[in-house]
């Protein structure tokens, strides 16, 4: 594979991980560690901005329940305050050394609103590698030493690998509204 179809495959697996740490963070009917996981925490009187992962063991007990086991036990109420101002729509409890996190069954509008959200997160990450498509070709036209033959060869390769991940985006966002429509 030349270099700049390589490039661009790069940048677009780049974009295909940051996409399914993105639909990760959307809430199924499932309790799942990656909910909770990333949430940013001013720990420490706010002297430390560090994520919920790196203060505590997140594990989710049973398919509703997460329990947050935190590392320092004087973190507890800012992991707390932390996951309440996330405004993901729990409600975190202190349970003496630990945190718990009961979530609610989903309801039909609710499921509606977050496939809504799932498919405007999959839009961004279709933008992101039409860009870097964008951006390969630009750098195709841009080198003087292709011949014609050439340049339609490697704008062909380009528009090869958009496509697999392109297919593979899709594939993401099926995954992901069978786990929201599962009751």
């Amino acid at each position: 594979m030349d270099p700049i179809p390589q490039e661009a495959s790069s940048q677009m697996q780049k974009v295909l991980e940051l996409l399914k740490h993105d639909l990760a963070t959307i809430r199924t009917g499932r309790a799942v560690p990656s909910l909770v996981e990333n949430i940013v925490i001013n720990a420490y009187a706010g002297s430390a901005k560090l994520k919920v992962i790196e203060l505590a063991t997140v594990a989710a007990t049973d398919t509703q329940t997460l329990v947050i086991t935190p590392f320092d036990h004087a973190t507890i109420h800012e992991i707390e305050k932390g996951i309440q101002e996330a405004n993901i729509g729990v409600s975190p409890v202190i349970d003496s050394t630990l945190i718990r996190i009961t979530l609610p069954p989903l309801s039909t509008e609710r499921r509606q609103e977050l496939i809504h959200l799932m498919r405007q997160k999959l839009e961004n990450g279709k933008i992101l590698l039409r860009q870097s498509r964008q951006d390969a070709m630009n750098n195709l036209k841009k080198n003087a030493s292709l011949s014609e033959d050439e340049l339609r060869r490697l704008e062909k390769e380009v528009q090869a690998v958009t496509d697999k991940f392109m297919a593979s985006v899709e594939t993401l966002g099926k995954q992901k509204e069978e786990e929201l429509l599962q009751i």
